[in-house]
């Protein structure tokens, strides 16, 4: 029974690629930056040949890795969540996703408002949390939604539960997401309900993403098809849109991301389990919070024994990223990064390194070929099974 685990940490980029002064993130190396903390620890991920891979100078090299390991390639014109989850899964994106670092256009602003009922408050790139605690008692006096976005492709609203329930605003959100099409269409749209009091508002665990349908076949659609389970955990489900997928948990965080897999790793199923773990994006990377990022690190670190532990025989773990998201630098945005790939597994040769890839897609390309499956994606295999 072959089964595939492959967890995404959310922005654990390895440094700079070579066009990232064209992204304006030159000099950006997030896992160098975490290191620099005295809470950072990934004694287990080094075992395993983390900082084996080309370019990470963070500690001393493991004399023999259990793992195999690479340093991996976006090829897509972009660094967001979306277009490098798709990119993992075997689409390369020739065109980035559009963003508005001026704020939406006044005819999608008024036709959201047209069709919600609702006035819209902010429409700027904003922080999240900044932007509740300047706009959300206006919102709970006017019932107008507050509209935001980042230097990612989104557009997000935010309201409080009291004032919008979470069911009304995910329908909102709905309609937001059928507007925003060909050439406005954004990577996510983004349900942020909040509450509490002002001065002491809270954003709540009931965030909902509304992504694009990726628009060519992945290795989720392969790997179904097929007759495979394609089991989500964490923001999977919501990045591909719900395509092909079998299964799938959402989470409130690392700690149960992590819980979660494990739960997965106990079921009886063949296919893959796609993971992601947000925390060191949305907590720490966009709040140039190096320490906490450092922790969050050293806390996977210190319960991937409890995964490794719960592997059956053809098992393979895949550990990887989907871009940077660098603490140290005056930027809160994600940056231009190589990513790391470690992979373990009986079937997976122990030190092996191979190299700088060209694509993210050969982690989809090697599941393919784990599970036997032609490949209709981007991307070659690292390996012959």
């Amino acid at each position: 029974m072959k089964r595939v685990f492959l967890i995404v940490l959310d922005s654990v980029g390895i440094g700079e690629m070579p066009d990232a002064a064209a992204f304006g993130d030159e000099g950006s190396n997030t896992l160098k930056a975490a290191s620099t903390s005295q809470y950072f620890s990934m004694p287990n991920m080094r075992k395993l040949g983390l900082f084996n891979i080309d370019g990470v100078e963070i500690g001393a090299k493991e004399e023999y890795p259990t793992g195999a390991f690479a340093r991996m390639t976006e090829q897509s014109m972009g660094k967001d969540t979306t277009i490098g989850h798709w990119e993992i899964a075997g689409i390369i994106s020739e065109s980035p996703l559009p963003t508005y670092p001026e704020g939406f256009p006044k005819e999608i602003i008024e036709e959201f408002s047209r069709k919600t009922g609702r006035g819209v408050l902010c429409n700027k790139p904003y922080s999240g949390t900044e932007v509740i605690k300047d706009y959300g008692e206006q919102h709970m006096k006017t019932g107008d939604l507050i509209v935001y976005t980042s230097a990612d492709s989104v557009f997000q609203v935010a309201a409080h539960e009291d004032i919008v329930p979470v069911e009304k605003l995910y329908e909102y959100c709905q309609i937001a997401r059928d507007m925003l099409v060909g050439k406005n269409g954004v990577g996510r749209v983004i349900a942020r309900p909040f509450e509490g009091k002002p001065g002491a508002f809270v954003r709540t665990v009931r965030r909902h993403d509304f992504s694009l349908v990726p628009p060519k076949v992945t290795m989720l659609d392969q790997i179904k098809d097929a007759g495979y389970e394609v089991l989500g955990v964490g923001k999977i489900f919501d990045i591909f849109a719900g395509k092909s997928i079998t299964d799938y948990v959402r989470t409130t965080g690392n700690p149960d991301g992590i819980d979660k897999t494990l739960d997965y790793m106990d079921r009886d199923f063949e296919g893959l389990c796609f993971v992601n773990l947000v925390d060191y994006d949305m907590l720490y990377g966009h709040r140039n919070d190096v320490e906490g990022y450092a922790k969050a690190l050293t806390y996977f670190d210190e319960r991937l024994p409890e995964i490794l532990g719960k592997m059956r025989e053809e098992d393979i773990l895949m550990i990887t990223a989907d871009h940077g998201c660098d603490p140290s630098t005056p930027s809160t945005d994600h940056s231009r990064e190589y990513t790391p790939l470690v992979m373990y597994g009986k079937n997976i040769p122990a030190g092996g390194n191979f190299g700088t890839r060209r694509t993210f897609s050969d982690i989809g390309a090697t599941i393919l070929e784990y599970f036997g499956i032609k490949k209709k994606i981007s991307g070659e295999t690292l390996l012959k099974f």
